[in-house]
């Protein structure tokens, strides 16, 4: 399947629907990581491998080619089968090939676009304005979504007793290596995803804040910031409280995220370091600006 010596791949692993092909939610996916039945679990969700973007191949860093360059080597590498597939891609001249690709991604079973300037190189860790990820729930909103670092816990009422209803979240801020908070989220949680969170955070639990984590709220437990969730939200806005990109935009004011809504996916994959930056949320709120800018000229 692979023509390589040696090769660093970037692909998503997706549970399929075996008589239509179509794409199954990420949640079906989860079913296959469970301790028991796994025989069962393989042939009632069977998977395939989808490819997008080749790092390093053959002894050579493919980082800083062009993305139609890094395509290009990974479809000669990567021969396609019933498991293995290239995520499909077009070269869209303008806003209307960009719709109509969406639309064609989103009736065949997709979350929806990520969308990368062809000229530009691979940025580890970071997609800034260079990448940006168009998802279908949020399309006409914020659009991208955010890795972000969960560092406190509320403790649920109702339903939600017994497990944290809401969880305080942080970005990474490379430049003081300190987790500053942008939101704090309660929503798109399912009863068997809050049961899942609260069996992995509990044991991540400290006697009290820890130095790297910056936030003026005060959570009823705190965590090591270790677990990175993926969300999405309407927008970016200005906050008197949160503390990311703390005094870049204005005196005495930060950054928060509007709407924030958990997707459902939890970055196994991802170190606290790894997730969303300072940069990226200041980069994200510049471009939402711009393009409300621009629309109001239309």
């Amino acid at each position: 399947m692979i023509k390589a010596e040696d090769a660093i791949m970037e692909a998503e692993i997706v549970a399929i629907n075996e008589n239509t092909g179509a794409f199954l939610p990420f949640q079906e996916l989860m079913h296959r990581r469970r301790k028991y039945k796994i025989e069962k679990a393989v042939s009632e969700y069977p998977i395939t491998v989808n490819f997008f973007d080749l790092l390093y191949c053959n002894g050579k860093d493919c980082t800083d080619l062009n993305y139609i360059e890094r395509r290009r080597k990974l479809e000669n590498i990567v021969q396609e089968n019933e498991f293995a597939k290239f995520i499909p891609m077009t070269l869209a001249k303008n806003e209307n090939e960009i719709e109509e690709f969406f639309e064609n991604s989103i009736n065949a079973g997709s979350e929806g676009l990520m969308l990368k300037m062809l000229d530009k190189p691979y940025q580890a860790g970071s997609r800034g304005s260079h990448w940006l990820k168009l998802k279908r729930e949020y399309r006409n909103e914020l659009g991208d979504s955010l890795d972000l670092v969960v560092v406190g816990g509320f403790f649920g009422k109702g339903r939600r007793t017994g497990s944290y209803g809401t969880l305080l979240l942080s970005t990474y801020d490379e430049n003081t290596d300190t987790f500053p908070s942008i939101c704090k989220v309660g929503t798109g949680f399912t009863d068997e995803s809050l049961d899942q969170l609260y069996q992995i955070l509990n044991p991540k639990t400290t006697i009290k804040k820890i130095p790297r984590i910056n936030s003026e709220m005060d959570a009823d437990v705190w965590f090591e910031p270790e677990l990175v969730i993926e969300i999405v939200a309407s927008e970016i806005t200005l906050s008197p409280i949160h503390k990311v990109a703390r005094d870049e935009i204005r005196k005495d004011t930060g950054l928060a995220l509007r709407f924030p809504k958990f997707t459902g996916k939890i970055r196994v994959e991802k170190m606290a370091e790894d997730a969303s930056t300072d940069d990226e949320v200041i980069s994200l709120y510049k471009g939402q600006n711009k393009a409300a800018h621009d629309k109001n000229l239309i």
